[in-house]
């Protein structure tokens, strides 16, 4: 209880020299493959993935226009929302459409779940005008194939002077809580702050309004000039998991061997962390490894982690990949308890 407490206030943290541990969730965790190809001219990014009630496996990501060197550059000011659909995750993935798009503003990130007979979708949106800060929309549908509404108060998550997500609110993740509230978790960052934090939202509606927890921050490693982001946020037998991007290697810290040069992004495992009431997290464990570690390439950024459910039990982990032609890759999670 202690150690859980003690998280909230990093600063004074001392871990001492106990290692982070690679969770049961990361052991059970067995290669896939890379999957859905760019268009040409286009950068595919992650993937939210869903059965639908025939079995057929839908996915929805972020595609942006290609920038060369640059890569998936155009990100803030042009990405869209597209809709892929395939008999089984070995594809082959056929591209539906495009979800939501717009010349006034990017669509990014999304998450998809279900509630009752309501599909969910969240995503980071930014306008094109310069300044703007990046917020979460909302849109619902009783198809995923849609028609497709969007939450008529988007963005149902900005940025809020004077609170931890003063200038930042983005990569929002959807889940129903243990009282039947709806929460979104999601990065923060505060005005002037170059780390991100995760946060929380709560409503009594699917649609809102979102209320900011008076906790929030709920993770932050910004005394130790760390970061971790792309929170993924599901309740499962009764216990809160958030699976995160390690941007800044905030393991190395923990374990109490501070990695020196750190470059932000997701160039390393990622980090699970589990909570009894989802306000309060406990010490992180390993959640998944590189790209490297599963399939013998060169190092390259895994971000972006989402899980597609089977009946109400975690079948696989998708996550992004920077360093392909195709959007990321999936892992079978095999008998994870």
């Amino acid at each position: 209880g202690l150690l859980c407490l003690l998280l909230l206030v990093p600063a004074t943290l001392s871990f001492g020299e106990e290692p982070i541990k690679e969770s049961d969730f990361g052991k059970s965790l067995v290669p896939g493959k890379f999957i859905l190809p760019a268009k040409e001219g286009w950068w595919n990014w992650g993937m939210a993935p869903i059965y639908d009630q025939q079995g057929k496996l839908h996915i929805f990501n972020s595609s942006i226009p290609f920038k060369g060197e640059n890569g998936m550059g155009f990100w803030k000011s042009k990405s869209i929302i597209n809709h892929y659909v395939a008999d089984s995750i070995e594809g082959p993935y056929k591209l539906l459409g495009t979800v939501f798009s717009s010349d006034q503003r990017s669509y990014h990130n999304p998450q998809i779940s279900k509630v009752g007979d309501t599909y969910v979708l969240v995503f980071l949106q930014r306008s094109v005008e310069k300044g703007s800060m990046q917020s979460i929309g909302m849109a619902t549908a009783k198809s995923l194939d849609g028609p497709w509404t969007e939450n008529p108060n988007n963005p149902i998550i900005r940025p809020t002077p004077d609170t931890s997500n003063s200038s930042h609110a983005s990569n929002p993740s959807f889940l129903v809580d243990r009282e039947g509230k709806f929460r979104i978790y999601y990065k923060s960052m505060s005005k002037g702050s170059k780390f991100r934090e995760i946060s929380v939202a709560i409503a009594d509606q699917i649609d809102g309004p979102y209320i900011d927890s008076p906790k929030n921050p709920l993770i932050s490693f910004k005394e130790m000039n760390r970061d971790i982001e792309d929170p993924y946020a599901f309740f499962y037998q009764d216990t809160y998991y958030l699976i995160v991007e390690d941007r800044m290697d905030v393991a190395s810290v923990l374990s109490g061997k501070p990695s020196e040069n750190v470059t932000p992004g997701g160039s390393r495992p990622g980090l699970l962390f589990k909570s009894k009431d989802g306000i309060v997290w406990e010490r992180p464990e390993f959640s998944y490894n590189t790209d490297a570690h599963y399939f013998g390439k060169e190092l390259s950024r895994s971000e972006r982690p989402h899980i597609l459910w089977k009946d109400g039990k975690p079948e696989y982990l998708f996550l992004a990949n920077h360093d392909h032609s195709k959007a990321g890759f999936y892992l079978k999670i095999e008998n994870w308890k």
